[in-house]
Protein backbone atom coordinates (compact mmCIF):
# COMPACT_ATOMS: atom_id res chain seq x y z
CA UNK A 1 0.00 0.00 0.00
CA UNK A 2 2.82 2.39 0.89
CA UNK A 3 4.78 1.66 -2.28
CA UNK A 4 1.81 2.43 -4.54
CA UNK A 5 0.36 5.17 -2.33
CA UNK A 6 -2.98 3.44 -1.82
CA UNK A 7 -5.32 4.37 1.03
CA UNK A 8 -7.67 1.37 0.94
CA UNK A 9 -6.50 -2.22 1.41
CA UNK A 10 -9.01 -3.39 -1.23
CA UNK A 11 -7.13 -1.39 -3.88
CA UNK A 12 -3.97 -3.48 -3.45
CA UNK A 13 -3.39 -5.64 -6.56
CA UNK A 14 -3.84 -9.41 -6.22
CA UNK A 15 -2.67 -12.36 -8.27
CA UNK A 16 -5.81 -13.67 -9.94
CA UNK A 17 -4.53 -16.68 -11.89
CA UNK A 18 -1.55 -18.15 -13.72
CA UNK A 19 -2.11 -19.41 -17.26
CA UNK A 20 0.37 -21.90 -18.75
CA UNK A 21 0.05 -22.40 -22.52
CA UNK A 22 2.01 -24.35 -25.07
CA UNK A 23 1.72 -24.52 -28.83
CA UNK A 24 2.72 -27.68 -30.65
CA UNK A 25 3.99 -25.80 -33.69
CA UNK A 26 4.42 -27.50 -37.04
CA UNK A 27 4.66 -31.10 -35.83
CA UNK A 28 3.86 -33.79 -38.39
CA UNK A 29 1.68 -35.82 -36.04
CA UNK A 30 -0.41 -33.12 -34.36
CA UNK A 31 -2.55 -35.49 -32.30
CA UNK A 32 0.47 -37.22 -30.69
CA UNK A 33 2.23 -33.87 -30.19
CA UNK A 34 -0.88 -32.47 -28.45
CA UNK A 35 -1.03 -35.54 -26.19
CA UNK A 36 2.66 -35.07 -25.32
CA UNK A 37 2.06 -31.39 -24.53
CA UNK A 38 -0.91 -32.29 -22.29
CA UNK A 39 1.21 -34.87 -20.47
CA UNK A 40 4.12 -32.45 -19.91
CA UNK A 41 1.93 -29.54 -18.73
CA UNK A 42 -0.01 -31.86 -16.41
CA UNK A 43 3.26 -33.11 -14.90
CA UNK A 44 4.58 -29.56 -14.41
CA UNK A 45 1.43 -27.86 -13.09
CA UNK A 46 -0.36 -30.71 -11.34
CA UNK A 47 -3.56 -30.02 -13.27
CA UNK A 48 -4.71 -31.52 -16.56
CA UNK A 49 -4.76 -28.93 -19.36
CA UNK A 50 -7.32 -28.57 -22.10
CA UNK A 51 -6.39 -28.99 -25.75
CA UNK A 52 -6.91 -25.95 -27.97
CA UNK A 53 -8.14 -26.47 -31.52
CA UNK A 54 -7.80 -24.36 -34.68
CA UNK A 55 -10.88 -22.22 -35.28
CA UNK A 56 -10.34 -21.96 -39.01
CA UNK A 57 -8.08 -23.40 -41.69
CA UNK A 58 -4.90 -21.53 -42.65
CA UNK A 59 -3.15 -22.97 -45.68
CA UNK A 60 0.16 -21.16 -45.09
CA UNK A 61 0.50 -22.87 -41.69
CA UNK A 62 -0.89 -26.19 -43.00
CA UNK A 63 -3.59 -26.14 -40.34
CA UNK A 64 -7.13 -27.39 -40.84
CA UNK A 65 -10.14 -26.31 -38.83
CA UNK A 66 -10.57 -28.49 -35.75
CA UNK A 67 -6.98 -29.76 -35.58
CA UNK A 68 -5.23 -29.59 -32.18
CA UNK A 69 -2.74 -26.71 -32.02
CA UNK A 70 -1.77 -26.55 -28.34
CA UNK A 71 -2.70 -26.98 -24.70
CA UNK A 72 -3.45 -24.57 -21.87
CA UNK A 73 -4.25 -24.62 -18.19
CA UNK A 74 -5.43 -21.91 -15.77
CA UNK A 75 -4.18 -22.27 -12.22
CA UNK A 76 -6.07 -20.68 -9.35
CA UNK A 77 -6.07 -21.00 -5.58
CA UNK A 78 -3.68 -23.44 -3.89
CA UNK A 79 -2.26 -24.84 -7.14
CA UNK A 80 -1.51 -21.30 -8.36
CA UNK A 81 0.43 -20.40 -5.20
CA UNK A 82 2.29 -23.73 -5.21
CA UNK A 83 3.26 -23.28 -8.89
CA UNK A 84 4.37 -19.66 -8.25
CA UNK A 85 6.57 -20.78 -5.36
CA UNK A 86 8.19 -23.55 -7.43
CA UNK A 87 8.60 -21.21 -10.42
CA UNK A 88 10.36 -18.48 -8.43
CA UNK A 89 12.50 -20.62 -6.12
CA UNK A 90 13.33 -23.72 -8.19
CA UNK A 91 12.61 -23.26 -11.90
CA UNK A 92 14.04 -19.77 -12.54
CA UNK A 93 17.43 -20.61 -10.97
CA UNK A 94 17.57 -23.68 -13.28
CA UNK A 95 17.56 -21.46 -16.39
CA UNK A 96 21.00 -21.36 -17.98
CA UNK A 97 22.76 -17.98 -17.62
CA UNK A 98 19.81 -16.61 -15.64
CA UNK A 99 20.15 -12.93 -14.79
CA UNK A 100 16.49 -12.27 -14.05
CA UNK A 101 13.24 -12.12 -15.99
CA UNK A 102 12.84 -9.25 -18.45
CA UNK A 103 10.77 -6.43 -16.92
CA UNK A 104 9.38 -5.28 -20.29
CA UNK A 105 6.86 -8.11 -20.71
CA UNK A 106 3.91 -6.36 -19.08
CA UNK A 107 0.80 -5.85 -21.22
CA UNK A 108 -0.24 -2.39 -19.99
CA UNK A 109 -2.87 -3.73 -17.57
CA UNK A 110 -0.54 -5.21 -14.96
CA UNK A 111 -0.38 -8.75 -16.39
CA UNK A 112 3.07 -10.29 -16.93
CA UNK A 113 3.96 -12.92 -19.53
CA UNK A 114 7.22 -14.81 -19.90
CA UNK A 115 8.25 -17.45 -22.38
CA UNK A 116 10.20 -20.59 -21.55
CA UNK A 117 12.08 -22.31 -24.37
CA UNK A 118 12.65 -25.70 -22.82
CA UNK A 119 10.67 -27.88 -20.44
CA UNK A 120 13.85 -29.41 -19.03
CA UNK A 121 14.26 -26.57 -16.48
CA UNK A 122 11.29 -27.89 -14.49
CA UNK A 123 12.34 -30.45 -11.87
CA UNK A 124 9.21 -32.55 -12.48
CA UNK A 125 10.33 -33.40 -16.02
CA UNK A 126 12.61 -36.40 -16.37
CA UNK A 127 15.18 -35.71 -19.07
CA UNK A 128 15.13 -39.24 -20.49
CA UNK A 129 11.32 -39.13 -20.81
CA UNK A 130 11.28 -36.06 -23.13
CA UNK A 131 9.89 -37.07 -26.54
CA UNK A 132 10.00 -33.66 -28.27
CA UNK A 133 11.12 -30.16 -27.28
CA UNK A 134 8.31 -28.03 -25.92
CA UNK A 135 8.16 -24.33 -25.04
CA UNK A 136 5.74 -22.64 -22.67
CA UNK A 137 4.20 -19.25 -22.09
CA UNK A 138 3.45 -18.44 -18.46
CA UNK A 139 1.07 -15.51 -17.90
CA UNK A 140 0.61 -14.01 -14.43
CA UNK A 141 -2.82 -12.31 -14.40
CA UNK A 142 -3.24 -9.63 -11.73
CA UNK A 143 -5.99 -7.25 -10.67
CA UNK A 144 -3.64 -4.27 -11.07
CA UNK A 145 -4.82 -1.62 -13.50
CA UNK A 146 -1.37 -0.67 -14.75
CA UNK A 147 2.15 -2.04 -15.17
CA UNK A 148 3.47 -0.23 -12.09
CA UNK A 149 0.99 -1.97 -9.79
CA UNK A 150 1.54 -5.35 -11.43
CA UNK A 151 5.31 -5.08 -11.16
CA UNK A 152 5.13 -3.96 -7.54
CA UNK A 153 2.94 -6.96 -6.71
CA UNK A 154 5.19 -9.47 -8.46
CA UNK A 155 8.33 -7.97 -6.90
CA UNK A 156 6.77 -8.29 -3.44
CA UNK A 157 5.93 -11.93 -4.22
CA UNK A 158 9.62 -12.51 -5.02
CA UNK A 159 9.67 -12.50 -8.84
CA UNK A 160 13.33 -12.17 -9.93
CA UNK A 161 13.25 -9.28 -12.42
CA UNK A 162 16.38 -8.21 -14.27
CA UNK A 163 17.79 -4.82 -13.34
CA UNK A 164 16.76 -2.13 -15.81
CA UNK A 165 19.70 -0.72 -17.74
CA UNK A 166 19.94 3.02 -18.19
CA UNK A 167 19.20 2.71 -21.92
CA UNK A 168 16.03 0.64 -21.23
CA UNK A 169 14.42 3.10 -18.80
CA UNK A 170 11.35 4.99 -20.00
CA UNK A 171 11.94 8.70 -20.62
CA UNK A 172 9.91 9.74 -17.56
CA UNK A 173 12.09 7.68 -15.19
CA UNK A 174 15.51 8.73 -16.54
CA UNK A 175 17.46 11.04 -14.26
CA UNK A 176 18.14 14.50 -15.62
CA UNK A 177 21.52 14.79 -17.32
CA UNK A 178 23.73 17.76 -16.45
CA UNK A 179 24.02 20.45 -19.08
CA UNK A 180 27.12 20.20 -21.24
CA UNK A 181 29.82 22.78 -20.56
CA UNK A 182 30.38 25.15 -23.45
Amino acid sequence: MKKLGLSNSHQVPRLEKIVVTSGIGSQQDRKAAADDAVEEIARITGQKPSITFARKSVSNFKVREGEPIGARVSLRGVRMWEFLDRFINITCPNIRDFRGLPPKSFDGRGNYACGINDQAIFPEVELDQIKRPLGFDVVFVTTAGDNLGGRALLEELGMPFRDIKRSEQPEAEKPAEPAAAQ
